[in-house]
């Protein structure tokens, strides 16, 4: 259970990592430019979709009943919604004690980050906006990659 939850957290972390130098550059929160509410809702669950139908991945979402998958969701569009600048409340783990023992390897968050991109095209992010949510995952890869 641990191993399928944390790499929902990736998924998380790797889609809200960018909210903190792309609000400095705007007057307007990352929330707001990205369509509020129903704009996070909708990329969170294209890019768990993605994550589920990937070969790579899709071992971590195994074995969870649908209301579980249902809460998983939920954590996932509220901690976007926090991050970004909306007015949501994420109560979930730090991004390292939600990964502790997740056995996450490089190549998982290879292709977690290849599903990332595919959801910021398929929602048209700007490239510029798109290089800074990747290029702000550098820091947290320690936290979220366990197997080495």
């Amino acid at each position: 259970m641990v191993r399928k939850f944390a790499l929902l957290c990736l998924a998380l972390v790797l889609v809200c990592a960018v909210a903190a130098p792309v609000f400095a550059q705007s007057g307007d929160s990352l929330y707001k430019r990205l369509g509020g509410y129903d704009a996070i809702a909708a990329v969170t669950d294209d890019f768990i979709g993605r994550l589920i139908a990937d070969p790579q991945t899709s071992k971590f979402f195994l074995g969870f009943s649908h209301d579980s998958k249902k809460r998983i969701r939920q954590h996932v569009v509220d901690f976007l919604c926090q991050a970004t600048g909306g007015p949501c409340v994420y109560t979930g783990r730090d991004m390292k004690t939600a990964h502790a023992g997740s056995k996450i390897s490089e190549a998982d968050w290879d292709a977690s980050i290849k599903d990332l991109t595919a959801t910021l095209d398929k929602f048209k992010v700007p490239a510029k906006e798109k290089g800074e949510v990747l290029n702000a995952l550098g820091p947290l890869k320690n936290d979220i990659v366990t197997v080495h």
